[in-house]
C-alpha cells in the first residue's frame, strides 16, 4: 500500500511538471483606446496558464467574458466611487446587485474577491481616502451578505508597500506607517473577521527607478546581490524583504497568520532606463520560476498567489508616474509576445489568436515635406501627441534611435491609428502622406491598431491621460530634431 501511494504521488507530481505551470494570476487592464475584444483575452489567459484574474473595475465586457470560463475574478472598485458607498449602504448593495450577483447567476462568473479601492493610502493622495476606505468596505462587506455571497466573495483592500517601513533598515523592524497604523488595524481586523485576504502590491522596479543608489542586482531573483543579512533571515532581493517587512508588522501587531496575496508584480518594457526587454524577461522569468516552485519567501514558506502586473500594454493609462505606466504587459497591445517565458517543462507563453487589424497602413511624414514653417510642424506634432501615445519616442526609450524624420512619422502614425485610420487624420498640414511600407525600425514598431469595427468611442475616451509637461517636451524635440535633420 505504501508503495502505491509513493508511486502515485510520482505520477501526480510528474503529470504536473509534463503540463507546464498552472494556478498563474495576473491583472487585465483596461485603459486603452483599442482594447482586445473580451472574448479574445480569455482565451489568452486561459492558454497561457492563468486561472485567476484581477479587473481594476467592473467592466461588463469582461466580465460576461469570464463567466464559466473556470477562471476565479477579483474585481476591483475605484477610488472615485469609495465616497458614494461609504456614505450609503443602498449604494453599496445596488453595486453588489449589478457588478457581483448580477454576473455570478446570469453569466456564471466566478467572483471571488471584491477589492475596495486602489492603493487608498498613498502618501501622494494627502488622506484623500482615509475616512471613506473603511466604511465603504464595510457597507460592501454587509452587502455581499445581504445578498447571499458573504461565504463565497471576499473583500480585500489592494495595499502599496508604502503602508508599512522599517525603522531599522530590515525586515524584522517592519511596522505599519505611524499615520495610517490605527486604521490599517482596524481595516485588517475587519477583513481578518469576515475571512478575506490582505492584498499588497510590490514593485522592485519602482524600487530601483526612484533611487539612483538602489543596488540593481536586489531587484531580480539571480542571487548575484549583496546579501542583506537580518539575524539568521539571509534577503537575496527586494521582493522577499518587502514582503517579509509586511510579515513582521502583522506579526507585532497580532495578525501574524493573516493571508496576504501580491496584487500587483512585475517589470515594464520601455521608457525608462531600467525598462527594457532583457531587465523585464529576466524579472518576470525569475518570478514565474518561484511561482512554479510554490517558493514562498523566508517568513513565510508557503507561496501566495501572485498577481502579475500587467497581461497586455495600456496606450490611454496616466503616465503621471511616468511614461512606463504604458508599457507592464507581458504581451503587446494587441496580445502579440513581447518577449519568450517559460511557463515550465518548456512551455512557452502562447499570443492571441483571431485578432483583427486595420489596414495596413501607415501615416508618415511626407518625403517632400519642408521645414518652411516650423511653427505648422510643431502644431501637428503637439496635435498628434495630445490624441495618441508618443510615450515610445522619448529618450531612452524604444524608438529614441530613429532620426528626425521617422520621430515625426512616428507620432503622425500613432495618432493616426489611434483614430481609426480616418482618411482626415493623415493630414497634418500636408507634412504627411499613407504609405503601405512598414516604416518600423526595430527594436521601434510603428503600431496598426486593432479593428474594433463600427463601434465609436468618444473623443474623452480616446484620449490618453498625458500631462502637459511630457507632450510638450516630446513636441519640442521632435521640432528641433526635424529643423536641423531635414533638408
Amino acid at each position: 500500500m505504501g508503495e502505491f501511494r509513493l508511486f502515485w504521488l510520482l505520477f501526480v507530481w510528474v503529470l504536473g511538471i509534463e503540463r507546464g505551470v498552472s494556478g498563474l494570476a495576473c491583472n487585465w487592464g483596461l485603459q486603452s483606446t483599442h482594447p482586445l475584444p473580451p472574448n479574445i483575452v480569455v482565451k489568452l489567459l486561459k492558454d497561457n496558464g492563468f486561472d485567476k484574474v484581477k479587473l481594476f473595475e467592473a467592466d461588463p465586457g469582461a466580465l460576461k467574458a469570464l463567466g464559466k470560463s473556470g477562471i476565479q475574478v477579483m474585481v476591483g472598485i475605484p477610488n472615485d466611487m469609495l465616497a458614494p458607498l461609504a456614505g450609503s449602504a443602498g449604494n453599496a448593495e445596488a453595486w453588489v446587485q449589478q457588478n457581483v450577483s448580477n454576473y455570478v447567476s446570469k453569466y456564471g462568473t466566478d467572483i471571488r474577491v471584491v477589492a475596495i479601492g486602489n492603493e487608498p493610502f498613498l502618501h501622494s493622495y494627502k488622506d484623500m481616502f482615509t475616512q471613506t476606505t473603511l466604511p465603504a468596505l464595510q457597507n460592501i462587506q454587509a452587502a455581499l451578505a445581504k445578498a447571499g455571497l458573504g461565504k463565497k466573495v471576499k473583500t480585500t483592500v489592494p495595499l502599496n508597500a508604502d503602508v508599512y517601513q522599517t525603522d531599522s533598515g530590515l525586515p524584522s523592524g517592519g511596522d505599519f506607517r505611524p499615520d495610517v497604523r490605527d486604521l490599517m488595524l482596524k481595516i485588517i481586523k475587519f477583513i481578518q473577521d469576515n475571512g478575506g485576504i490582505l492584498t499588497i502590491n510590490i514593485y522592485p522596479f519602482l524600487s530601483l527607478q526612484a533611487d539612483p543608489n538602489f543596488p540593481k542586482e536586489f531587484a531580480f531573483f539571480d542571487n548575484k546581490a549583496n546579501p542583506v543579512v537580518d539575524g539568521p533571515i539571509v534577503y537575496t532581493n527586494v521582493y522577499d524583504a518587502n514582503f517579509d517587512t509586511l510579515i513582521s508588522a502583522l506579526e507585532k501587531n497580532g495578525f501574524g497568520q493573516m493571508p496576504v496575496v501580491i496584487g500587483e508584480v512585475g517589470w515594464p518594457t520601455d521608457c525608462d532606463p531600467n525598462a527594457n526587454i532583457d531587465n523585464a524577461r529576466r524579472f518576470n522569468q525569475g518570478l514565474l520560476n518561484r511561482i512554479i516552485r510554490g517558493q514562498g519567501t523566508p517568513k513565510r514558506r508557503a507561496p501566495p498567489d501572485v498577481y502579475i502586473f500587467s497581461l497586455i500594454d495600456e496606450d490611454n493609462k496616466s503616465v503621471e508616474p511616468g511614461n512606463f505606466e504604458r508599457h507592464w504587459g507581458i504581451f503587446n497591445y494587441d496580445g502579440s509576445i513581447k518577449y519568450p517565458l517559460d511557463l515550465g517543462k518548456g512551455k512557452a507563453l502562447t499570443p492571441a489568436k483571431g485578432v483583427k487589424y486595420l489596414a495596413r497602413q501607415w501615416c508618415v511624414l511626407s518625403p517632400s515635406a519642408g521645414v518652411s514653417d516650423p511653427n505648422a510642424l510643431a502644431q501637428s506634432i503637439s496635435q498628434a501627441c495630445q490624441y495618441a501615445d508618443c510615450t515610445s519616442i522619448g529618450p531612452g526609450s524604444s524608438c529614441s534611435n530613429l532620426d528626425p524624420q521617422r520621430n515625426a512619422s512616428y507620432a503622425f502614425n500613432m495618432y493616426y491609428q489611434t483614430m481609426d485610420q480616418r482618411k482626415d487624420a493623415c493630414s497634418f498640414n500636408n507634412l504627411s502622406t499613407v504609405t503601405t511600407v512598414d516604416p518600423s525600425q526595430p527594436p521601434c514598431r510603428f503600431e496598426i491598431m486593432i479593428d474594433i469595427g463600427k463601434h465609436e468611442l468618444s473623443l474623452s475616451n480616446k484620449v490618453p491621460a498625458a500631462g502637459f509637461g511630457s507632450l510638450l517636451l516630446v513636441s519640442l524635440m521632435l521640432v528641433l530634431g526635424l529643423a536641423n535633420g531635414v533638408h
